[in-house]
């Protein structure tokens, strides 16, 4: 049973600190109760408090994790409906099919794109995360030589889809130190099922035909001791998958009920042919709320929007994006190279170094820390002065890098020259344009020059 925030509060210290983000205590029990918080926030409740605070302080929507390593998958911890409440947390994990019946060639090409295809973008590497393994053949021995290929061509998280017991164990065998999620459990056989799941420690989908039976299955498979489940409505058409993954989100988030608690699988590659559909359909789970969308097939034209759209979403909106400061070389620069000075919010830092590279000058490209501002924002809140961007100069190296002895400052900071020639004795500031696109103009003359 869920304890209420007055109950929560009587186990927590009393202490008023702030230091979990709130003003007092009570607000934080508050917030736990409404799983809007989480219980390691608190840096002084006891062992006690937490052994009994355990419960109240899960996360409606259980965390399951799939694969190991830096390709690691994390899924549910959801806590809310909506991103502006709060933010939303573990981004939906993004899979491609291969089966047991696809010619060598088809396979190659899934697994091959599935590699290549990643992006960087704002200091982020988008990529899918999993590769969907399913049997059509009901062949144990192609299954198991599937699995195999899988694991040895990519180091991507695993799942594996077939109802038969017996060739899910020879998938399984094969991979269990990448810890695969099983799909699926079903009334059939969840107990064959459930057992593979216990006995190699990996996750499990439960597919029921509507919620009422997924309900079902899951409060057999918890008392059974089994907590690590993924859910899956068993819904293929758009109108009622859209409206699954509200009514668990909410059911799990607004009333805690437990037994839809988990997050979720979906398979646009089930509900259409055409991958431009199927496509449009993911971007609706991205949104409300898959958590793994299985894809027929991985193209640029296709994945790249659906990996922004990810990344948008799930970019907490209170927190800047920021780059690493420190010096970065573009176009490999010498010490006649030009030197730029911008802050780190990732938006002007890709803007900046975009343009920089268009102008085909190379040069160096130093980033000063303004906590994720930008530059006018930055300037205002006294983070990029002269003495911030003379010390950024000085720590990174680009001083002993140059023998021009010149930096190039925005030009909408072109008040802080003064302050940086004092910092910088013997250097000449510059002041640049103030729009990222009239850098490449500006380069090109000082290469002339």
């Amino acid at each position: 049973m869920a304890l209420t925030g007055i109950q929560i509060y009587k186990l927590l210290p009393k202490t008023n600190c702030g230091e979990c983000g709130v003003p007092t205590c009570l607000a934080f029990a508050m917030n736990l109760a409404a799983g809007k918080a989480e219980l390691g926030a608190c840096p002084y409740v006891s062992e006690e408090a937490k052994a009994k605070l355990a419960e109240a302080s899960a996360p409606p929507i259980r965390v399951v994790e799939i694969g190991t390593g830096d390709r690691k998958l994390k899924i549910g911890g959801e806590t809310v409906l909506f991103r502006h409440e709060k933010t939303f947390l573990n981004p939906p994990g993004i899979a491609v099919l291969v089966t047991d019946e696809m010619a060598d060639e088809e396979v190659t090409g899934r697994l091959e794109r599935f590699k290549r295809l990643e992006y960087e973008r704002v200091g982020l590497l988008l990529r899918a995360d999993l590769v969907a393994i399913k049997s059509i053949t009901g062949d144990a021995g192609k299954f198991e030589a599937l699995v195999k290929r899988v694991k040895n061509e990519t180091n991507a998280g695993i799942i594996l889809m077939t109802e038969e017991i017996g060739v899910m164990e020879a998938g399984i065998k094969v991979c269990a130190d990448r810890k695969p999620l099983i799909y699926a459990a079903t009334g059939e056989h969840i107990d064959g099922m459930a057992g593979l799941a216990k006995e190699y420690n990996c996750p499990l989908v439960v597919k029921g035909d509507g919620l009422d039976e997924v309900s079902n299955l899951t409060m057999k498979l918890t008392q059974g001791g089994l907590k690590d489940i993924v859910i899956d409505s068993g819904s293929r058409t758009i109108k009622k998958a859209f409206e699954d993954q509200i009514f668990i989100r909410r059911a799990a988030i607004q009333k805690k009920y437990r037994p839809l608690g988990f997050p979720t699988i979906t398979l646009p590659c089930e509900m259409t042919d055409d991958l431009m559909r199927e496509t449009v359909i993911g971007s609706m789970f991205v949104a409300k709320y898959g958590g793994i969308i299985v894809l027929s097939d991985l193209q640029g034209y296709s994945l790249f929007p659906l990996l922004l759209a990810r990344m948008n979403i799930y970019t907490d909106p209170q927190r800047p994006m920021v780059t690493s400061p420190g010096i970065y070389e573009i176009g490999g620069p010498n010490e006649d190279s030009p030197v730029l000075v911008t802050c780190n919010f990732s938006l002007t830092y890709f803007i900046v170094s975009g343009e920089i590279e268009a102008s085909r000058v190379s040069a160096w490209l130093v980033i000063v820390d303004t906590e994720g501002l930008s530059v006018l924002t930055a300037w205002a809140a006294g983070k990029f002065g002269g003495d911030a961007v003379g010390m950024a100069l000085k720590k990174c190296g680009v001083v002993d890098k140059v023998r021009h002895k010149k930096v190039i400052i925005p030009g909408y900071v072109a008040v802080i020259a003064g302050d940086l020639e004092e910092e910088l004795p013997g250097w000449e500031v510059l002041v640049g344009p103030r729009e990222g696109a009239h850098i490449p103009a500006y380069l090109k003359e000082w290469r002339v020059q």
